[in-house]
């Protein structure tokens, strides 16, 4: 059988979600299954390093998908005649595209129908193009993925897609998120912290993400306790709000927080290994993937009690609400005024990891693959 993959997101040193559940779930499948042939379709010249196997083979297609006419110009016409030439038996599209052009079985991945949801820092056009195309693409699937059951329900209800049609596939961890020794440790806080003990937070600075309430709180709790934490922020510090950027500026204890830029992902790896506790309080998500990483490393994570994080995190998270700083101030006071809490914490983010795994979710996700190839 010839599957071919949408391998846009395969970028090197910029795996993040839709990359990495790509990276993740393909690479495990083409080993496993070298009696079948993958057409790994990208749009931009590729690293070796995604070919994975002698059975993958790389083509390059125009244009640069990265605009919504762009867009449609690559899948309706370049992997629609990608399909035909290379006689592909389905097209399986981790980021949730399509081509409406073709009678190829597709499947698709949704990993969230944030834009819905969550209007704040999409451009006009680009949101037009969600609204319009994206329901055309959940009903010409012959398969849907969805990351989790909030997501699944999510696109039942949006959609109006039979429940029948959608698999749910977990993100996970990858394999570098463990826990580390105090040694690794302290050379951590002695890197970025002074040698202090802190909370963290890893992702982008969309508003979507709650910085503003996050540093507030971090605000709020460092006013109460008095004491030396610190909050390591990860990624670029590129504020994409105004009023996160006043917010930051009105901080008292501003010195306290670290903004890392991007790291390597070892660095990552350590950098959440040596945390305290993650504080990861989004007003959405359709999984939230640094809450698995930290539990991982056996870190507790405070994270929002709305959309997908609940199910996410179970009873390992301290769950907030991403709306109430003191909701979240009083959480931080907590991990680090109760240890009895903050054990009882750490041992279930510990017990928690256990239902992450990518040997797992690449299981599911190809028994979801040969579903949709079946149909056709």
């Amino acid at each position: 059988m010839r599957i071919a993959v949408n391998a846009r997101f395969l970028l090197a040193n910029k795996l993040e979600g839709i990359g990495r559940f790509t990276y993740e779930t393909m690479q495990r499948i083409t080993r496993n299954h070298p009696e079948h042939e993958f057409i790994f379709l990208f749009d931009r010249p590729y690293d070796k390093e995604f070919v994975f196997a002698s059975n993958v083979i790389p083509v390059v297609l125009y244009p640069q998908a990265r605009h919504p006419f762009l867009y449609y110009w690559f899948f309706n016409l370049s992997v629609t005649k990608a399909l035909a030439k290379y006689n592909a038996d389905v097209f399986v599209s981790t980021d949730g595209y399509l081509s409406l052009r073709t009678n190829v079985p597709q499947l698709a991945v949704m990993h969230d129908l944030a834009f819905l949801h969550f209007k704040q820092g999409i451009n006009k056009l680009e949101y037009k193009y969600y609204t319009y195309f994206f329901p055309k693409y959940a009903r010409k699937a012959a398969r849907l993925v969805a990351v989790s059951n909030y997501t699944k329900q999510d696109i039942i209800t949006q959609f109006n897609i039979n429940p029948n049609k959608i698999d749910v596939v977990y993100n996970a961890p990858s394999i570098g998120f463990e826990p580390i020794s105090e040694t690794q440790k302290n050379e951590i806080k002695q890197k970025y912290t002074n040698e202090q003990s802190y909370f963290c937070y890893v992702g982008a600075m969309h508003p979507r993400k709650n910085i503003e309430t996050l540093l507030k709180a971090f605000d709020a709790y460092k006013s109460s306790t008095q004491n030396n934490f610190k909050l390591v922020i990860v990624g670029r510090k590129a504020w994409q709000s105004k009023s996160i950027e006043e917010t930051y500026n009105n901080l008292k204890y501003q010195a306290d927080i670290i903004f890392t830029g991007r790291v390597t992902e070892g660095d990552l790896y350590h950098i959440t290994a040596a945390a305290y506790a993650m504080v990861y309080i989004p007003y959405f998500e359709g999984f939230g993937l640094p809450i698995v990483e930290a539990m991982a490393c056996n870190v507790p994570v405070i994270t929002s009690n709305i959309t997908s994080m609940p199910e996410v995190a179970g009873d390992a998270g301290v769950l907030v609400s991403p709306y109430d700083v003191k909701q979240v101030t009083d959480a931080m006071i907590k991990l680090t005024n109760n240890q009895d809490f903050y054990q009882q914490k750490t041992l279930a983010s510990a017990k928690r990891k256990l239902d992450f795994s990518w040997d797992d979710s690449a299981l599911k996700f190809w028994d979801s693959i040969m579903h949709a190839a079946s149909l056709k």
